[in-house]
Parts: C-alpha cells; structure tokens; sequence
C-alpha cells in the first residue's frame, strides 16, 4: 500500500521552472502525485500557488521525499510536530535526521514555531534549551554532534521559506541575466554591494588563483582598500601566487608584465611560501616589509578576515592555511553571521564550500570563464544565486572602475 502526504508551494513556479522541478523530483525518487489545485498569478509579478499530494511506496521513502522537495520550498499542508531523537555517539546523527536546506526554516515544537538560528544545508537540527527554559534551534554539521544532543528526525513539524528574489537574481521574472552588456551587470553587482554596506552588512568574497594569473589583484587590492571586502575565502594557491607576485613579479613563474614564464619562475611560488614560513605568518611578513603589496597586504593592513583553507596539493603550505578541512569549515562559519552579499570569482570548489554554509537569503554572484562552474553553483536550489561568465579579469577591472573614483590602472 502506497501512503501519501498533501504539500504545498508558492512562488513564480511556471517562469522558474521550479513547478516542473517538483514534478520531476517526485517521479524520479519513485513517488508519484495528484496536483489537486494550481492557482495561477494574474499579474506578471503575482506568485502562483500549487497544492499537491505526494504518494510513496511506504513512510520512509515518503519521509525522504518530503525533505528532498523541501529543498524547492515546498511544505506540507499540515506540517504537525517535530519528532526529535537523541545522539547516541560523537560525530554521527540519529537515524531517519532530517537533512537540512540553506533556506529560512521553522521547526514546530510543543504547538510553537521556532526560527533555526543558523540555516545551513547538508546539517542535522538540534533542539537546545535556552535559559528561559524555550527552545533553540540551530544547525549543526555532522561532524560537530555530540552524543546526548537532541536531533530533529523526520520532515514533521518543519517549514521552509523560499527568499523573496531581489533585483537581477537569476530567480527574478524580470531578467535571468541573459543577455545583458557586461558592464551593466558590473554596476548592477556594484549596487548590490552598496546596497549591502549601506545597511550595515558584510561583503565576503570567495577567489581563485585566476585573480591573480589574470592580473587582476591591483583591482581587488584596490576594493579592499575602499572597503568593499570585509572578509576573503581563499586556498593556498591565491595567498600564495599573490606573495609570488608581490616579491618576485611573477604567477607561477610567469611574469605578469610580459606574460611570458622566466628562467627558474618555477621555483618563484615555492620560495614565496618558504619566506612567509621563516617569518611566522603573512601578518608578520607585511609587518616586517617582506610582503609590501598585494591582495594579502591590503588585507593585512586594513584589518579585514581571511580564512584560507588548503588541500592535498598545496606546497608548503602558508603557515595561515587550515590544512584539516573540518577545522577550516569551523573558521568560515565563524565568519558567515552578518554577510549580507558574496562574489565568488573563479574558484569552483571554495564557491561551492561556502555556498553550502551560505544562507539562501543572502545574495551571491559567481563569476568565472567557465560556464558549468557558474551553473553549478547559481543553481543551487532557491538561493539567490547569480552568474556571470567572462575573464574574472576584466570583470574585476570594471567593478574597480565603478566602485572605487580614483582607481586607475597603471
């Protein structure tokens, strides 16, 4: 016998596609539905409204259903309560959690609804007691269970909002970003960013090494010093092609005036890393005058964050660089509260890192030369994700022009 569960979504879910999505996401987990109501919006801008019942073959695979579609914003149409199971052992969630969405998310508990605290995706909810005896409700990634914590299980009691689509989003009716000059999409990025520090928030930026072999570190170097970053994710390779480039000229061994490799370049990203080794740490490196420009200076001397997170293939690494990713996650999490817009630039895996801890409320723009690299992380559920696909160079080059009066490239 198959069981069933009627839910519900909202938004612009014939322009979107996102209708569609649902269906196919049913079907292809081996569900099946009945649409039993589809209200169109009238006007160009009105949400559409669908109400559908969902069938499995039984409540499990009902129950992992109903969390995969959870990750489009739909809901059940009575939600009940949360379930909740303990932690049994460090590191390892209840069997049957309920996997989590980047998306604001509510939890119903004791006939109350409860805002998680921090939404993050691929995580496991974990009810807390507060001093005023009331619930909280937080994320928490796999690896930071603690035996004894009290975990949501099931898609009971839970809700989820999809955030409303802001000016240029991917997800906006108005424009995907198709087919517009880029330097109108530089100063709609620019106004985004203003936007954002005008009300107080954060700007966080996510690059590649590709900022730096593309000549475009004199750009960001300059938005740093006007403060439109406030915090950078980064790997080994761009704090360490900068330093190169700071003290010997070159990208890995290429000079970037002449863009032609030199004699014994090679050897230039290695030397870069054994000199900040020697001196302790890229802070102590700019206080001694080894490192006297750059993106990693001008981080430095304006006081702005940097988590930089390594890999298996760094050399060195930096003395700065987490080399254990679970404690690299930690120190980007740390700086996620307060971010209110994120450019990713020409990095694939540090852009999708930081999008899956990223809430689906704050905007995030990802730009790089290759086209699957921004489709993979624009389109990331109902996060308000957009891309650009062109040199990571140039777009720099003219956000610096548009943000920053007096930049002028030499």
């Amino acid at each position: 016998m198959r069981t069933s569960q009627t839910v519900e979504v909202t938004g612009h879910l014939m322009d979107n596609g996102i209708l569609s999505r649902v269906l196919d996401d049913i079907r292809d987990h081996g569900g099946d539905y009945v649409i039993d109501r589809f209200d169109v919006g009238h006007e160009a801008h009105d949400p559409s409204r669908a109400r559908i019942t969902v069938q499995a073959e039984d409540e499990a695979a009902l129950e992992r259903l109903l969390m995969r579609l959870q990750t489009r914003g739909v809901n059940q149409l009575d939600p009940g309560e949360a379930a909740t199971a303990t932690a049994d052992r460090d590191g390892v969630l209840p069997e049957g959690f309920y996997a989590t969405t980047n998306l604001d998310t509510r939890v119903r508990l004791g006939g109350a609804w409860y805002e998680v605290e921090n939404p993050e995706m691929d995580c496991g909810l974990v009810v807390l007691e507060s001093p005023d005896a009331r619930p909280r409700v937080r994320t928490v990634p796999m690896s930071d269970v603690r035996a004894g914590m009290r975990v949501v299980v099931g898609a009971a009691g839970i809700r989820v909002t999809v955030p409303a689509p802001g000016p240029g989003d991917t997800s906006s009716t108005d424009d995907p970003f198709g087919d517009r000059p880029q330097v109108v999409l530089v100063r709609q990025v620019a106004d985004g960013m203003r936007q954002a520090r005008e009300q107080g928030k954060r700007l966080l930026w996510v690059a590649g090494p590709g900022v730096v072999h593309t000549g475009a570190a004199p750009a960001l170097t300059a938005l740093i010093g006007a403060g439109f970053v406030d915090t950078l994710f980064a790997g080994n390779a761009l704090a360490t092609h900068d330093i190169e480039s700071a003290l010997y000229g070159t990208s890995l061994g290429v000079d970037l005036t002449m863009s032609q490799g030199l004699e014994h370049g090679h050897e230039h990203h290695v030397r870069a890393v054994n000199t900040v080794r020697r001196a302790g740490s890229i802070a102590a490196a700019v206080a001694d005058g080894t490192i006297a420009s750059g993106i990693m200076h001008a981080l430095v001397t304006h006081r702005k964050r940097f988590v930089l997170v390594g890999s298996v293939r760094d050399d060195g690494p930096l003395p700065d660089v987490h080399t254990d990713v679970v404690e690299g996650q930690r120190a980007m999490r740390e700086e996620i509260d307060g971010v209110g817009y994120c450019l990713m630039v020409a990095t694939q895996l540090h852009s999708v890192a930081t999008s899956n801890i990223l809430p689906a409320s704050v905007p995030v723009v990802c730009v790089d030369i290759d086209p699957a690299t921004v489709t993979r992380i624009t389109d990331r559920g109902a996060s308000r994700g957009r891309g650009i696909v062109t040199d990571v160079g140039l777009f720099l080059e003219q956000l610096a022009l548009e943000l920053v009066p007096d930049y002028r490239r030499s």
